[in-house]
């Protein structure tokens, strides 16, 4: 029974991080080459690996069923408490406005490649976010039955997605070396987020019981797996398509494109399509309930009943609005998401163990390695994630997408 729940918790973490972020990557990579994207990401998964575990000595201090906020609340007061839902509602509506702006796009490619006949894709974003929005606002169980089917049927593409491209891999679009320095720093906003699974810890925590070496083996094998899909991706992906090609056609829907036109078969090129879009739907389906339920639960009446319409509504009209104005905003909106992922994965776990570890009352049978001097090197790189977007907003560094 436990060996079955420390499976389903690695998954839950696995799954958490697998998602549209994955299809960031080749363009966030395309003007740095494998080899730096690669040490990137090795560098991005060790720090995500070494906060996540931060965040399970934060709940040795704290009940099992405890929640981000709770945790924010105890250790940093009613101020912390809200720097925690603000960053989280930016990282949530961040993420729906990336999801929304290439969901909508691939939407308009399939329903043209299907009928024969163009469709405005400002028509196609809404028809697509309408969808979402009625699967979510008819609640958990209606997501949950139809993530299961999306999510299987996912996991089935991506395997012959991968499969039907290691065989076009060409050694010397792998050796590509970055343009420019600029775009090192320019990619690392965007990677970070396809890294995230934080929000998934206080679930985990309380799904183990709060078993510290159940939870570290899930935390550690559960982001790891992603970091190995994520590598065969990039293989795959950048090593199929040039360096020039990715950049001269850098958006979502030209890269999809792109693959498909490697992989000469009809067939398999509509499955390279629908497996981005699954990754996007799924994604999109799993966080956008994660802030519909956050928002119903903020604008409850005094009968304690939940407008289920008017939480569908605040839900999803400002990240449509977004991808309506900025329909190419899908890697942009990944970028900003980084800022409010970086203060719920890096400065507030950071913060909070730095708190607890120099109070009287310390007691812990766990604490993460590292000391004083691990916290200040992984804050330093939170500075940088959150500079490098900054600087992208105001043109310092190159924009990607």
């Amino acid at each position: 029974m436990k060996n079955s729940k420390i499976f389903g918790s690695t998954l839950i973490i696995a799954g958490t991080t697998i998602g549209a972020g994955m299809l960031a990557l080749p363009i966030a990579s395309a003007g740095i080459g494998f080899s730096t994207s690669l040490m990137i990401m090795l560098g991005l998964w060790f720090l995500m690996a070494f906060t996540a575990l931060l965040m399970l000595e934060l709940h040795q201090h704290a009940d099992s069923k405890a929640t981000l906020h709770t945790l924010a609340k105890q250790i940093l007061g009613k101020k912390g408490q809200l720097l925690t839902s603000f960053s989280m509602l930016f990282l949530f509506y961040s993420l729906c406005a990336a999801y929304i702006a290439g969901g909508g796009a691939q939407f308009s490619d399939r329903i043209t490649s299907w009928t024969g006949s163009d469709i405005n894709p400002q028509i196609a974003t809404i028809l697509f976010t309408l969808i979402v929005a009625v699967i979510v606002t008819f609640g958990t169980s209606t997501v949950d039955k139809v993530n299961r089917v999306l999510f299987i049927t996912k996991l089935i593409t991506m395997v012959v997605v991968l499969s039907f491209l290691a065989p076009n891999v060409t050694q010397g679009y792998l050796l590509s070396m970055p343009i420019q320095q600029g775009f090192v720093i320019a990619a690392i906003p965007v990677i970070f987020t396809s890294f995230g699974f934080h929000g998934s810890i206080p679930a985990v925590v309380n799904y183990l019981d709060g078993d510290t070496r159940s939870l570290r083996k899930a935390i550690i094998i559960g982001s790891s797996i992603p970091l190995v899909i994520y590598i065969f991706w990039q293989i795959v992906t950048l090593g199929v398509v040039s360096q020039e090609q990715l950049i001269e056609n850098s958006g979502l829907s030209s890269l999809i494109n792109e693959l498909a036109i490697t992989v000469q078969q009809s067939n398999i090129s509509q499955i390279v399509g629908i497996f981005a879009d699954l990754a996007l739907l799924t994604s999109f389906l799993g966080v956008s309930l994660g802030l519909f339920e956050f928002l119903a639960d903020s604008v409850k009446s005094k009968t304690n009943k939940v407008n289920r319409s008017f939480a569908a509504l605040i839900t999803f009209t400002p990240p449509l609005g977004f991808a309506l104005f900025y329909p190419q905003g899908f890697i942009m909106a990944l970028g900003y998401a980084a800022i409010a992922l970086a203060i719920l994965a890096i400065f507030l776990p950071v913060l909070m163990v730095y708190k607890v570890r120099k109070s009287d009352e310390y007691q812990a049978d766990y604490q993460v390695f590292g000391g004083q001097p691990a916290l200040i090197i992984t804050s330093a790189v939170g500075v940088l994630i959150v500079s490098a977007q900054l600087a992208i907003s105001v043109g310092l560094l190159p924009a990607l997408g």
